[in-house]
C-alpha cells in the first residue's frame, strides 16, 4: 500500500508510522479515522518497505529515523503542531523523534517492542553479524501477521519473510530507544494487546512508567497489529481523544 497524506481542518498535525516489514496497510484505517476527525495525517512508507525483503536488508535504523523525522518536517509546514504515532517499530520511531524533537506535541505507542522474547529474541540473536547463523539472510514469518482479525490477517500485504540484517537493526534500535525514553518530556500514551505474540506485554508497562505515560491500556483481545486488529475502533477512539487532549 502506497503512502498517503489527508488534509484537516485543525492545528494539530499527526505523522502516523506503520511496523517493521510493513506497510502503510497496518495503520491505514487509523490514518483515515484520524483525518475523519478533522486532523491533518501523514502515513510515510518507511525505507526498505513495500517493495522486496531484500531492500529492507540494506537499509538501517537511521534511514527509518531520518523518514520519519522529514514526514514531522513537511506535516510541521502545514500545521501550527505536530503528534506522532506508531505500531510497533513505528511506535519506536515515534518515540525516538519525540525523544529527539522536544516541538513534538506527543506520542502514541501501539505495540512497541523494547525487547523480544522467546524465538524472535533467540532468532535476533543467533543470526546477527559475528553470530552462530550470520549466514541466514532470511526466516520464515511463521503463521504470518500477528493479528486476530481474520480479513484483516490475510488482506495484510507485509513481507512474508523477515530479513536478518535488517532484524538486526532492529534491535539495535530498540536499545537506543530504551536509553531515550526517560529524555521524553511530552505526553505519551501507551496502547498493547494482551495476547500480543510479537512484542512482550510488560513492554507497555516498561514505556508506560519509563516514560511517565498519561495513559496505559491494555486491550483484552487484540493481537499485535492494534490498529486493523478486532478492537481498531476501540483504538482509534483512544487516539483521538488523547490527541484532543493534548
Amino acid at each position: 500500500m502506497e503512502p498517503f497524506e489527508i488534509d484537516g481542518d485543525g492545528p494539530l498535525g499527526v505523522v502516523v508510522v506503520h511496523g517493521f516489514t510493513a506497510t502503510p496497510f497496518e495503520v491505514a484505517y487509523l490514518g483515515k479515522k484520524l483525518g475523519e476527525r478533522g486532523f491533518s495525517v501523514a502515513v510515510p512508507l518507511l525505507p526498505g518497505h513495500g517493495t522486496t525483503v531484500e531492500d529492507l536488508d540494506a537499509t538501517t535504523w537511521h534511514q527509518w529515523a531520518d523518514a520519519v523525522a522529514a514526514a514531522v518536517d513537511r506535516m510541521a509546514g502545514k500545521c501550527d503542531r505536530v503528534a506522532l504515532v506508531g505500531s510497533s517499530l513505528g511506535g519506536l520511531l515515534s518515540l525516538y523523534t519525540a525523544s529527539r524533537r522536544p516541538s513534538v506535541a506527543c506520542v502514541a505507542s501501539l505495540a512497541a517492542p523494547i525487547w523480544l522474547d522467546g524465538v524472535a529474541r533467540m532468532a535476533a540473536r543467533l543470526t546477527r553479524p559475528g553470530a552462530l547463523l550470520d549466514r541466514v539472510r532470511r526466516l520464515p514469518k511463521l503463521g504470518g501477521s500477528d493479528v486476530l482479525d481474520p480479513d484483516m490477517k490475510r488482506q495484510n500485504p507485509s513481507y512474508r519473510s523477515i530479513p536478518t540484517r535488517a532484524l538486526d537493526q532492529l534491535a539495535q534500535f530498540m536499545d537506543v530507544v530504551d536509553a531515550a525514553l526517560p529524555t521524553i518530556t511530552q505526553p505519551v500514551l501507551v496502547l498493547h494487546g494482551v495476547h500480543d505474540h510479537t512484542a512482550p506485554v510488560a513492554c507497555a508497562r516498561y514505556i508506560a512508567t519509563k516514560t511517565h505515560a498519561v495513559r496505559l491500556r491494555l486491550l483484552p483481545r487484540s493481537y499485535h497489529l492494534l490498529a486493523i486488529d478486532v478492537e481498531r475502533d476501540i483504538v482509534a477512539s483512544e487516539v483521538t481523544d488523547f490527541l484532543r487532549g493534548h
